[in-house]
């Protein structure tokens, strides 16, 4: 049968139908599910080749001191990026025609293709914080940089600076070991969180939410337009802090701390626990880790023997020296060992024999026979070594740990760290041996030396038991504590007594000279002197007034500074200040180093910072007399003198 006969003509048109109605049929079906079932799908797709998403930071929330006062703002910043390229050897690319204009180096570039790395999807950072000049010059060429972004953000501003660097803190990027913590989860590499101070304590309210845009590309990647409204979630700024702080009381104290020292000061309302001023002395410019710290100014920082990230009010552990014998008292009082008209079997006569051993009173002359109250003004070494005694020490480490002698306080800045306090006499087992060791620890830790070692904070606070009703109250900067269970648990009379010879010290026992600070205000407080074997003493002093009504506790510690009585101006000068006793008379406080010493390097835990150097007595305060150290004669640590 012919190839052409009409019925296989027929049948392959069936065939030929059936095929081409098939391949329609197929056609359809793929489209259909194209264009109709997968539309969202493909959609999604194109429009992900075509926008790009760029995060919007959202501006955190500023910090205001008591009185509205910016303590941390915002500013308008520029931070110039890249759009995500397709590999990394075309961002290599890019960045090395935009080095010469934004300054980079071949280290910077590294950083910048690291961060790519994390985050691929995402804009890479170039410079976090452009200069306007630097703007200006990648705008003129921003058609030969494919992906050039350009936007402004809220840049962290600080206007006091190094003022209140301890105290606020610093910002600075997400870390993958801070995003591996479930209270970061949220945040986004590259994102910023508070480092420390307020910023960190409070950076879930301070943080906000971010923000997206989206941009169009072209196929070069060159950014085409806004992608529209429509498109935009807009950021969701933070919440605002408002603190307890009295910026001008902050600032004031900066002003009178005596240059070049190290220490920190503490000022809080002892009613309410409210912290007033936090100080700490040498500080850094938190302004400059803001859109990221320059790595050679981080180095200074942690290679400064001064340790100026180092917050001395709350992170640095000191002797109380002689501030530490209110508490002895305090201790025997509530006991009823003594009373506030008690005195000792042996009078002062410059010190005390105990054993084998010669423990010296800080007064080689003595100070005869003395009352309580009247061995607190004149800050008796001998007086308290036998109260010591009459305490016990089972009784004396008991009531350390009551009143809270080693613990936190709670303050609301992270970092606080633990005062050092025996727990019992096992501590002495375990380091001198089982039953090695004799009552002389007591008489080390009955004038605050020895195995004693306290925060400012801690010190400040004890103070504020003795500035109110007995009772202790957090301390806080931004929202009050639950009510604490510590307290003297003294008569009103007994608070009184203890009162009135704390302000026997400023009028005529060590720091006497310092009153005048206050006017007619009475002020009431106590010095001391932490003996430091690594070189001066430093000086303690810790004041609150009217002391018949106090409003403001004060406390100061000052590295180095030889003697308690010196430190004592400075906090009467900030106690004046805030009650508003006019001092500008008086002269400026001044500590000076003499130019023939050299420091040591310093030793933050768990002991107190070394150092060997020598400070000038204050013009206001009276001269100690010239005695040697105590000598060491055996049993424990040697006998140090304190006042």
């Amino acid at each position: 049968m012919s190839g052409f006969h009409p019925h296989l003509l027929e049948r392959r048109l069936r065939v030929t139908r059936g095929v081409v109605w098939g391949s329609v049929a197929a056609l359809v079906i793929v489209f259909f599910r194209t264009q109709i079932l997968e539309h969202s799908k493909y959609q999604l797709q194109s429009e992900t080749n075509r926008l790009r998403p760029i995060p919007l930071p959202a501006p955190r929330g500023i910090i205001t001191d008591r009185n509205g006062k910016i303590l941390a703002e915002n500013v308008t910043g520029y931070t110039v990026s890249l759009l995500p390229a397709p590999d990394q050897d075309s961002l290599r690319a890019t960045l090395r025609r935009i080095a010469p204009i934004v300054k980079l180096d071949s280290l910077d570039i590294e950083r910048v293709l690291a961060r790519y790395r994390k985050t691929p999807y995402l804009p890479v950072t170039v410079l976090p914080s452009a200069t306007f000049g630097i703007v200006s010059a990648l705008e003129e060429r921003r058609l030969i940089f494919p992906g050039l972004l350009i936007q402004a953000e809220p840049k962290r501003h600080y206007p006091d600076s190094s003022l209140v660097a301890h105290l606020v803190g610093y910002v600075g990027e997400l870390t993958e070991a801070e995003r591996a913590q479930r209270r970061f989860a949220s945040v986004r590499l590259g994102g910023l969180l508070g480092k420390d101070g307020l910023e960190r304590e409070y950076d879930d309210s301070l943080r906000g939410a971010d923000g997206v845009r989206f941009v169009e590309v072209s196929a070069l990647g060159h950014v085409v337009r806004e992608a529209g409204a429509a498109s935009r979630l807009s950021p969701v700024p933070g919440r605002a802090l408002h603190t307890t702080i009295d910026l001008e009381l902050q600032r004031y104290i900066a002003q009178i701390f005596p240059g070049g020292q190290r220490g920190a000061v503490l000022a809080m309302n002892p009613n309410t626990g409210e912290i007033l001023a936090l100080y700490s002395a040498p500080g850094f410019d938190p302004n400059a880790f803001v859109g990221g710290v320059d790595p050679d100014y981080w180095r200074r920082l942690n290679e400064n023997e001064a340790h100026p990230l180092f917050d001395r009010t709350i992170q640095a552990r000191y002797p109380p020296g002689s501030t530490w014998k209110l508490a002895v008292a305090a201790m025997a009082l509530r006991r009823g060992i003594v009373t506030l008209r008690s005195r000792m079997p042996i009078p002062c006569r410059g010190g005390l024999q105990y054993g084998n051993r010669f423990f010296r009173c800080w007064s080689a002359q003595g100070h005869g026979d003395l009352a309580l109250v009247d061995a607190i003004a004149q800050s008796c070494d001998v007086y308290f070594y036998q109260l010591g005694l009459k305490l016990g020490l089972t009784s004396l480490l008991e009531d350390a740990g009551t009143l809270g002698f080693h613990s936190r306080t709670g303050v609301d800045l992270p970092g606080e760290i633990t005062s050092e306090f025996p727990g019992g006499t096992d501590y002495y087992d375990r380091y001198y041996g089982p039953r090695r060791w004799t009552s002389a620890v007591t008489l080390n830790l009955a004038i605050g030396q020895g195995e004693n070692a306290q925060t400012l904070v801690n010190m400040v606070r004890f103070y504020q038991m003795l500035a109110s009703d007995g009772k202790a109250r957090t301390p806080y900067l931004v929202h009050p504590a639950a009510a604490s269970s510590v307290s003297l648990d003294l008569a009103p009379d007994q608070l009184a007594g203890l009162r009135q010879a704390m302000i026997s010290v400023v009028e005529r026992g060590t720091a006497r000279g310092a009153a005048r600070f206050g006017g007619s205000i009475a002020i009431a407080g106590k010095t001391g002197t932490a003996q430091n074997p690594h070189g001066p003493a430093h000086g303690w002093f810790i004041g609150f007034a009217p002391a018949e009504k106090p409003e403001i506790v004060v406390g100061a510690i000052v590295e180095f500074a030889r003697e308690g009585p010196y430190v004592a101006p400075l906090v009467t000068r900030v106690i004046g200040h805030y009650l508003g006793v006019d001092t500008t008379a008086a002269s400026r406080i001044r500590i000076v180093l003499p130019t023939d010493t050299a420091p040591h390097p310093m030793q933050l835990l768990p002991g107190p910072p070394e150092e060997d150097t020598t400070v000038t007595p204050l013009d206001t305060a009276p001269t100690p007399p010239d005695t040697g150290a105590p000598p060491d004669t055996g049993d424990a640590t040697p006998a140090p003198r304190t006042r």
